[in-house]
C-alpha cells in the first residue's frame, strides 16, 4: 500500500464520521501521522437522512467529500476501504487495500440497523442509515403511489398506502412527520386521482411513550403533534415479524402493510480481532475513561461504537454526534498526552441537550431544565443542525431548500432516479 513514510507516530482512524472527523481536526499540525480509511469517500451528516428519504433534500447537500474537509492537513492521508480485521499481536490492520500498521488504532466505525436477529424483518423492512438507503427509500415511497394508481382492489391499494415506522426515537418520530407533510401538502397534488386521505401512517413503539431519552413534556407535546398530523400512535406494542405484506405484533394484531420503515434501534459496527471480552450488549466495545479499548493498549474507540460504562452512564452514552464529537476532541488530547509522556484525562460528557422535529413549526428541546416546544424549538433544531453541516455550500443548500419548502408546502426532490428493487 502506497502511504507516504514518516518518522511520527501513525494513528490510523477507521471511520470518517463525526468522532473520526473531529480526532483528524484536533491532530492537524500535531508530531504525528493520520491515516484515515472509510468505505465511502464522503462524511454522511446522517440527522439529516430522513428528509433525503422524504423528498425534502438532495444526498449531496448533507454529504462532503472527506479528502476536502482535510486539504490543507499536511499529515492527513486517507484511503477508500473497509477494515475486515485487527492483528493487536502486531499492530496491523488488515483492510481491503492491504495491511496498515499503526502505532495507535482508533474505531470510530459508527452503527448499523439492529434487527434483533430477526431475519424475515431484515429482507423486508427499510433501514435508513446511509444515503444509499435514504435514496432506496424515497423510491420506495414514491414508487408505491405510482403503483397504487394502477391497481383497482381496495384492500391491496391499501397495502400500498399504509406506512409502518417501527422505533419511537427521534429517527423515527422525525421520519413518521416528514410523511405526515408529505401526506398532507404534497402528494394530494402529485396524484390527484388518488385518495390520499387512505394512506395510513403508523408509529410503532415498545415503550410507554415516545423519545424515551427526553422529558416526559417533550414526549407528550410530540405526540400530541404527530396526532394532529394524522400519524396513528401504536405505543406498549412490538413487532414480532413482517414478511412483506403483514405486520405481525406482540398483541396478537395483524396489519396489511407494503412499507415498513425501521428505526427500532442500532447496534456497532466492530472489527474481528478485538478482546472479545470488550465486545458488549449491542455489538459495542467497550472503553475505559479514556476511551482506549478494554484488554488492549494502543486500541481505541469513540462515537456510537464505544460504550463508556459508568455510574451515570450505565449503558453507555447515547448514540448522538455531541458524544462522538466531544470524544474525537477529548482523544485526540489524550494520545499526544500518551506519546509526550503525560497522563492522560478520562472523558467528561458535556451534554448540551436533546431535540425533535416533528413539521413545520414543530418541534421539541430539552436544554437541561429548560424545555420547549413549538415553532421557536423548530427554530432551535433548525439553527443547530445548519450549525453542524460540514461545508458552507451544503449549509446555504440545506438554508434554501428549507426556506422553498416552508413557503410552498413543497418537497421538490421527488424524483425516482435509482428505481427500488426488493431486497429478498
Amino acid at each position: 500500500m502506497n502511504i507516504p513514510n514518516s518518522s511520527f507516530p501513525r494513528i490510523v482512524i477507521v471511520g470518517g464520521g463525526f468522532g473520526g472527523i473531529e480526532l483528524a481536526k484536533k491532530l492537524r499540525d500535531k508530531e504525528v501521522q493520520v491515516f484515515m480509511i472509510d468505505k465511502h469517500n464522503y462524511h454522511t451528516f446522517q440527522p439529516l437522512l430522513y428528509q433525503v428519504a422524504t423528498g425534502g433534500l438532495e444526498p449531496d447537500s448533507i454529504a462532503f467529500p472527506l479528502r476536502k474537509i482535510f486539504k490543507y492537513q499536511n499529515n492527513f492521508t486517507f484511503r477508500v476501504a473497509k477494515a475486515t480485521a485487527i492483528n493487536s499481536d502486531k499492530n496491523e490492520l488488515i483492510t481491503t487495500i492491504g495491511p496498515v500498521s499503526y502505532d495507535f488504532l482508533v474505531i470510530a466505525t459508527g452503527s448499523d440497523t439492529n434487527y434483533f436477529g430477526n431475519e424475515e424483518v431484515q429482507s423486508h423492512a427499510m433501514p435508513m442509515k446511509s444515503i444509499p438507503e435514504a435514496l432506496d427509500l424515497r423510491s420506495l415511497i414514491l414508487q408505491r403511489f405510482e403503483n397504487a394508481l394502477l391497481i383497482t382492489d381496495p384492500e391491496e391499494q391499501q397495502a400500498l398506502m399504509n406506512f409502518v415506522v417501527v422505533g419511537g426515537g427521534p429517527t423515527g418520530v422525525e421520519t413518521s412527520g416528514a410523511l405526515a407533510e408529505l401526506k398532507n401538502h404534497v402528494l394530494p397534488k402529485d396524484y390527484p386521482e388518488l385518495d390520499i386521505q387512505k394512506m395510513q401512517i403508523h408509529l410503532v413503539d415498545s415503550g410507554e411513550r415516545l423519545l424515551q431519552s427526553m422529558s416526559v413534556q417533550a414526549s407528550d407535546k410530540a405526540e400530541k403533534f404527530l396526532r394532529s398530523m394524522g400519524v396513528n400512535i401504536i405505543n406498549q406494542d412490538r413487532v414480532l415479524n413482517y414478511d412483506g405484506n403483514v405486520v405481525s405484533f406482540m398483541s396478537g394484531k395483524t396489519m396489511i402493510a407494503k412499507n415498513v420503515l425501521w428505526a427500532a434501534g442500532v447496534k456497532g459496527v466492530t472489527i474481528d480481532g478485538l478482546n472479545p471480552e470488550s465486545i458488549i450488549n449491542g455489538n459495542r466495545i467497550k472503553v475505559d475513561e479514556y476511551n482506549k479499548v478494554i484488554g488492549h493498549t494502543n486500541i481505541f474507540a469513540l462515537g456510537d461504537v464505544a460504550a463508556m460504562i459508568s455510574e451515570k452512564y450505565p449503558f453507555g452514552h447515547p448514540g448522538v454526534a455531541p458524544v462522538a464529537i466531544q470524544m474525537g476532541n477529548r482523544l485526540a488530547k489524550n494520545i499526544i498526552q500518551n506519546i509526550n509522556g503525560n497522563k492522560m484525562e478520562p472523558f467528561n460528557y458535556f451534554d448540551k441537550g436533546s431535540m425533535a422535529t416533528v413539521g413545520r413549526n414543530k418541534a421539541v428541546v430539552d436544554i437541561g431544565f429548560i424545555r420547549f416546544q413549538g415553532i421557536f424549538a423548530w427554530f432551535v433544531w433548525m439553527f443547530v443542525h445548519l450549525l453542524t453541516l460540514v461545508g458552507f455550500r451544503n449549509k446555504m443548500i440545506v438554508f434554501i431548500n428549507w426556506i422553498w419548502n416552508y413557503f410552498s408546502y413543497d418537497r421538490g426532490t421527488r424524483l425516482i432516479i435509482r428505481p427500488f428493487k426488493s431486497r429478498q
